[in-house]
């Protein structure tokens, strides 16, 4: 009779722990499980979590880079059509005031466009008080855990300019629009006189002014009755020059797009790669722990018999001896 209950308690034993694994799914659920898989399991779903908020991070920068590129490629059309109506006006029968008006009515839109081109508070094409142009628009891209246990994020970067030290350049003006009061618009292509600097114009011309900064000694693009051939020459030269730079800008932002979509589907195939191995490590194999469950209650029901046995002999035998 000891040994049919010992068998049956190892039996229940065997059922609760296979009952178990096939409640949680998991033949690894705590650390007397597996201590070696355990472990890792614990650290890679770190990861996985880590990662999941990277891929949230990453939604968010490909919204906020679309919005700033779909901006861009806005001004782009914009100052495209200024270009157009700029070199009509060298065409003596062409009334100039009217060209005015309309290019009045783009330079509103131009304005607009970077004004508009926000997504969740945070714009990277009008540049304004308190950020530092030299410093990149950084966005988180990867998890990534070292050798030695330590982990670290990636970042995608947009650059700003190399240095504000010195004349500004063309190069310089990472922005369509700078409203920062300590300068003079030459971060943003449309308020910079970079650009008529670098055509050789006889003017300082922008196309739109500076909300905050100084706009002093400069000339906004614009025709009259009395604008000269020449004037309007400084101005397409003018214009082509931010248009070369619009579309330098409008291609890095392309370029962080597709890095983006790219770092992106990484994660998310990292993601499942690791949760995939995770679940090889400590996942229960389902058909097997049912298969095992049935057969481990046919060996309880069986225990239970042979025990309910051996207690009726066990019990003859007594009556035997209170008979002697």
């Amino acid at each position: 009779m000891t040994t049919a209950l010992e068998v049956l308690r190892d039996t229940q034993t065997k059922l609760a722990n296979a009952e178990r694994q096939m409640s949680s799914g998991l033949r690894v659920q705590t650390v007397k499980d597996n201590a070696t898989y355990w472990r890792i399991s614990a650290l890679t779903r770190t990861d996985v979590g880590a990662i999941s908020s990277v891929q949230d991070a990453l939604g968010l920068a490909a919204s906020t880079v679309n919005t700033a590129s779909t901006g861009v490629e806005g001004a782009i059309d914009v100052v495209t059509q200024i270009r157009t109506k700029l070199v009509s006006a060298y065409e003596t029968s062409v009334d100039k005031t009217k060209l005015n008006d309309e290019i009045t009515q783009l330079k509103q839109q131009l304005r607009s466009v970077g004004e508009s081109a926000t997504f969740n508070g945070v714009n990277w094409t009008v540049l304004q008080d308190g950020t530092d142009p030299t410093k990149p628009h950084q966005i988180p891209g990867s998890f990534i855990r070292n050798t030695n246990g330590s982990i670290s994020i990636g970042m995608l970067n947009y650059e700003g300019v190399t240095s504000t030290g010195g004349p500004i350049v063309p190069a310089d003006a990472r922005y369509l629009i700078d409203d920062q009061s300590s300068g003079s618009g030459g971060y943003g292509v449309l308020t910079s006189t970079a650009f008529a600097t670098a055509a050789g114009a006889a003017k300082n011309y922008v196309l739109i002014s500076s909300k905050n900064g100084s706009t002093s000694g400069q000339t906004e693009i614009s025709l009259d009755a009395n604008t000269t051939k020449g004037a309007i020459t400084d101005m397409v030269n003018t214009v082509t020059g931010m248009l070369k730079q619009l579309n330098t800008i409008g291609s890095a932002f392309g370029s962080l797009e597709s890095r983006i979509s790219l770092q992106t589907e990484f994660a998310k195939n990292l993601n499942d790669s690791l949760t995939t191995g995770v679940g090889k490590l400590v996942d229960a194999d389902m058909e097997q722990q049912s298969s095992r469950v049935l057969a481990l209650q046919a060996q309880q029901q069986l225990g239970l018999q042979s025990l309910s046995i051996a207690n009726a002999s066990f019990n003859a035998v007594l009556q035997l001896f209170h008979a002697a």
